[in-house]
């Protein structure tokens, strides 16, 4: 019903920068929350950051004044900057959706694997 396009992962150094994207499409009726989870070998799944339809942001402490998670609306679409980069970073990291109005849904990418270097 939904599917999510993730871009953007890839390797860099500790410090540098990445640009994750997520694209949602599909039978939208509501979009609730966006944002990202992501997964580390041997790790349970952690929240990264949302957003809410409302604008509000939840970001993981570990994240906070590195990560920016920002969205277009209008292309059901968020991005995650990340800046200054370290290698606890790394990771699988997945988009998440949740839809719905009277019944939730939740959605999942396919992930994007963010290396970062030492």
């Amino acid at each position: 019903q939904v599917q999510l396009v993730e871009s953007g992962g890839g390797l860099v150094q500790a410090g540098g920068s990445l640009r994750l994207s997520c694209a949602a499409s599909g039978s939208i009726v509501r979009i609730n929350s966006m944002g990202w989870y992501r997964q580390a070998p041997g790790k349970q799944r952690e929240l990264v950051a949302t957003v809410t339809s409302g604008g509000v942001t939840n970001y993981a402490d570990s994240v906070k004044g590195r990560f920016t998670l920002s969205r277009d609306s209008a292309k059901n679409t968020v991005y995650l900057q990340m800046d200054s980069l370290k290698p606890e970073d790394t990771a699988v990291y997945y988009c998440n959706v949740r839809t719905g109005i009277v019944l939730s849904y939740t959605y999942w990418g396919q992930g994007t694997q963010v290396t970062v270097s030492s």
